[in-house]
């Protein structure tokens, strides 16, 4: 049921992205922004468990204005190549990168009202969303680096954020800035590092993701399952 598919921005320019369909009916749809490691096996993985909470879930390939295909572990090593196909992507002309999102929005949107999800540089991505595009009700965004540079947007639907108190890329005092800037925003701290949510890095902490997951399901069920 789950299957990579091919979708077309407005400028034209055709990705990848991974489609995860629940049992039955949608009950509504996500969209899944990745980390900075591509359309891995964790985010196909992470896209699988809210589809089998009932939502249509497709993982845009964000990376893919820089390297088609891109599916990187959590060494060093590659850290340093995600990072460097993330910032090739930032730093392309006219924030392409939402058309990318918006796409992958109106692709899912026949299944109700659609959320959006996002880890890491994902996370980031998800709050300009919220911010910037259209079609969208409900936000996420996991451990988000460099959301307090940006704290003055304004989001045109709920947003809920999940943070760590031992996060090396973002310190609590950022954490505290986009509060103070955002106060409609729900943000919660875990204990915990930066990626806490990921099980197949280091930095793992089951706690914090499980209550994280908890409240993202209800913040959901919420925002995108009432009438």
């Amino acid at each position: 049921m789950n299957e990579l598919i091919k979708l077309t921005a407005k400028d034209q320019f055709q990705f990848d992205a991974y489609l995860a369909k629940p049992a039955g009916k949608p009950v509504g749809a996500i969209v899944l922004l990745q980390e900075i490691f591509g359309l891995n096996s964790h985010i196909k993985a992470t896209a699988d468990k809210y589809a089998a909470e009932g939502y249509l879930v497709i993982a845009p390939a964000t990376q893919a204005r820089s390297e088609p295909g891109l599916s990187l572990g959590y060494t060093q090593e590659d850290m340093t190549k995600g990072f460097a196909h993330k910032t090739f992507v930032e730093n392309l002309p006219n924030e392409v990168s939402m058309l990318d999102i918006q796409a992958a929005i109106d692709y899912v949107a026949h299944a109700g009202k659609v959320g959006v999800v996002g880890y890491c540089w994902g996370g980031l991505l998800s709050w300009r969303s919220a911010c910037k595009l259209n079609g969208l009700s409900a936000a996420v965004s996991y451990y988000p680096g460099g959301v307090a540079k940006e704290r003055t947007l304004t989001p045109k639907c709920p947003v809920l954020m999940h943070f760590a108190n031992q996060d090396s890329h973002i310190p609590l005092s950022d954490v505290e800035l986009f509060k103070e800037s955002q106060r409609n925003v729900e943000v919660f701290v875990y204990e915990g590092q930066h990626g806490f949510n990921c099980d197949q890095r280091a930095a793992y902490n089951q706690a914090a993701a499980d209550l994280a997951r908890e409240r993202t399901l209800a913040f959901y069920k919420k925002y995108l399952q009432s009438n």
